[in-house]
């Protein structure tokens, strides 16, 4: 993901107040970004992950969450998010009523409804807010 997609990401996602990007593994690249514009950050991996100054992170599966970490954000974001984890990540989003977007592997399609908005270099994913 270049630098251009990052940008546009971050942009994207600067609406938001408070974002918590679930999984940042070893790219705090959207973090830092969001940061430099103001908004609130929380990362969360699995493992122990270094986040630049600025960014909280906590260590956390989305599979077994603890709802306290993401209580309060406006938007959960997840880059390259694997398919089995998109519902674990909505409904953690739909229980603390926070926006769920995200970006695929590849050209995989969402495991969730959601609508798509074409930026350059990815796809970011709306995912629906409210149970069907």
């Amino acid at each position: 993901m270049g630098t251009d997609t990052t940008t546009c990401l971050a942009a994207r996602l600067a609406r938001f107040d408070r974002v918590v990007e679930v999984g940042v593994g070893h790219r705090p690249e959207i973090a830092t970004a969001l940061v430099d514009r103001g908004v609130s950050v929380t990362a969360t991996d699995v493992h122990e992950r270094w986040v630049p100054d600025g960014v909280r992170f906590v260590r956390d599966d989305a599979t077994d969450p603890d709802r306290r970490v993401y209580a309060g954000a406006d938007a959960l974001f997840a880059r390259n998010l694997p398919p089995e984890l998109h519902r674990p990540v909505r409904d953690i989003a739909r229980d603390v009523d926070a926006r769920f977007l995200f970006t695929t592997l590849g050209a995989e399609e969402p495991a969730v409804p959601a609508e798509p908005e074409t930026l350059p270099g990815t796809t970011l994913f709306a995912a629906e807010s409210q149970p069907p």
